[in-house]
């Protein structure tokens, strides 16, 4: 490895700035005996098709990883759909919008704390960021047809759902 030095004109002593980080030449110089030509050649193709291998290696293994990775967030999902009926609140932690919808549940089913109206919401919809976690929209929501009557109560969190069980109401 080469070291670039840098001479001061107020020191004699060199003093070294950075080191000169060299990558592999694209073109590589044709031999000019047969044999090295054909070597070269031969170690050339080889090269190609181990590139050709990794990327497909690669890409097996991304799709891999995004399939677990899906299957993680669903089982997250399920996981904390069975806390909230178990314990019949609002769980922390609890996956975020992004792996909510992910995971196959992109309906977030919610109770009005005062009326007792069931509605669903559309994750896919909101406008929080994505890494927003469900149990912190229990305090963002509100019911549209209390709010009409002025007052406005916070929203009860049921659980996630795959589709909306409900109609679509005022809430």
């Amino acid at each position: 490895m080469l070291a670039v030095v840098r001479v001061s004109r107020r020191c004699a002593a060199p003093r070294p700035d950075f080191k000169d980080v060299r990558m592999a030449p694209k073109h590589h110089p044709t031999p000019l005996s047969g044999g090295d030509r054909k070597a070269l050649n031969k170690e050339l193709g080889k090269a190609r098709a181990m590139t050709n291998i990794l990327a497909a290696q690669s890409a097996e293994m991304r799709a891999k990883a995004e399939s677990m990775m899906q299957q993680a967030d669903r089982l997250l999902c399920e996981s904390w759909n069975e806390r909230m009926w178990s314990d019949g609140e609002p769980i922390d932690p609890s996956p975020t919008i992004d792996q909510a919808i992910n995971g196959g549940f992109p309906w977030l089913e919610i109770q009005c704390s005062r009326c007792k109206t069931p509605s669903d919401v559309d994750l896919a919809a909101m406008k929080h960021p994505p890494t927003t976690f469900v149990h912190d929209l229990a305090s963002r929501l509100r019911c549209r047809k209390c709010a009409k009557a002025g007052r406005r109560p916070s929203t009860t969190l049921l659980q996630l759902a795959w589709q909306p069980r409900h109609p679509r109401t005022e809430v």
